[in-house]
């Protein structure tokens, strides 16, 4: 779909990387192997991306590590197409709020990486889920998105939300309930 607007792939996935998830961090050594493409390419994108104020950047030894400028203008704006690009929306619109006692919800997984793939994986913390309903709304959700979708399910007195963390994974809180 974005492919259509944006004719390069890599920076579709730089979009990905930094903007679905603004705490993801990388260096260009580190993006080179997750994307399996040559640093020049990636190294002529980042400097686009940095030049206009998209990406901010600082150096850690011999590495420049890249982050989201999350105020920049346009943040919250490109950060909604790729959501609405991955599906989350979709997932966060007509599931989350439907199903019981809800209080939080993360993804995790690839997609919390930046990273494109068929399955979005989810951590929802709650009590009292309608499962029943629950399961109804991914099988819709997943034939609209054409992606699978995976959860875990946490009582609200029994998560922690360091039980979620893998090495180089920020979960990404998609939505809180109101108070």
């Amino acid at each position: 779909m974005i492919e259509t607007l944006i004719s390069s792939k890599t920076r579709i996935k730089l979009l990905m990387k930094f903007f679905l998830n603004s705490k993801n961090t990388a260096y260009l050594r580190n993006l080179e192997e997750e994307f399996g493409e040559s640093t020049n390419g990636i190294r002529l994108e980042l400097n686009k991306f940095e030049k206009a104020g998209f990406l901010e950047s600082h150096t850690e030894g011999n590495k420049k590590i890249f982050k989201a400028n999350t105020e920049h203008p346009l943040f919250s704006e490109i950060n909604s197409i790729i959501r609405k690009m991955t599906g989350l929306e979709y997932v966060v619109d007509y599931i989350v709020q439907r199903i019981g006692d809800l209080e939080k919800v993360y993804l995790v997984g690839k997609l919390s990486k930046g990273q494109d793939g068929n399955i979005i994986d989810l951590v929802l913390v709650g009590n009292d889920l309608n499962k029943a309903f629950l399961i109804e709304q991914i099988e819709k959700a997943e034939r609209k998105i054409n992606k699978k979708i995976r959860y875990v399910h946490f009582r609200v007195d029994e998560f922690d939300l360091n039980k979620i963390k893998e090495p180089g994974m920020h979960p990404l809180l998609l939505w809180k309930r109101e108070k």
